[in-house]
């Protein structure tokens, strides 16, 4: 990529605010390999509103993780495969982590690797769509708190 096209995306990104940050959350959390805390940390610098910016972070991500779920639900292998991209040793790898914690596990959705697969097979397993969100919605939201702690605390 050209750094110019970077610096310009990032600008885009920025210059758009809580509305960026629910989107790039959102992507995050499903299709892209894409991070959103480097721009909850970069719109806290700037001035916005923590609370606003963690919720909307927040509501993002874990919408993005509802979309997976419902892939796992009704999806078939060729969404699980070449939508999301999640291959089998990866599926295999989250569904033996639910196996051993549980419904829990949906806690870590949170983690890079293993947090997409975890919620598809949220979905494969058909999981009461209240615990998945309330799971999953609390350890999103436990994750964009730290980032905004640490950025706060840094930046003050």
């Amino acid at each position: 990529m050209i750094p110019g096209y970077i610096s310009g995306m990032e600008d885009l990104l920025i210059g758009h605010g809580y509305p960026a940050l629910f989107i790039l959350s959102f992507l995050a959390s499903t299709l892209l390999p894409l991070g959103s805390e480097w721009l909850l940390a970069t719109l806290l610098m700037q001035g916005f509103s923590p609370a606003a910016s963690v919720a909307l972070a927040t509501a993002g991500n874990t919408l993005g993780a509802v979309t997976t779920y419902l892939v796992g639900i009704y999806g078939g292998d060729w969404l699980i495969r070449r939508v999301l991209r999640i291959d089998e040793k990866a599926r295999a790898r989250a569904e033996g982590f639910y196996r051993r914690y549980g419904v829990w596990s949906l806690l870590l959705s949170w983690l890079p690797v293993i947090g997409d697969p975890l919620c598809l097979v949220g979905g494969l397993l058909k999981v009461r769509f209240a615990h998945f969100a309330l799971l999953v919605g609390c350890g999103k939201l436990v994750r964009y708190l730290i980032v905004a702690w640490l950025t706060l605390q840094v930046a003050a």
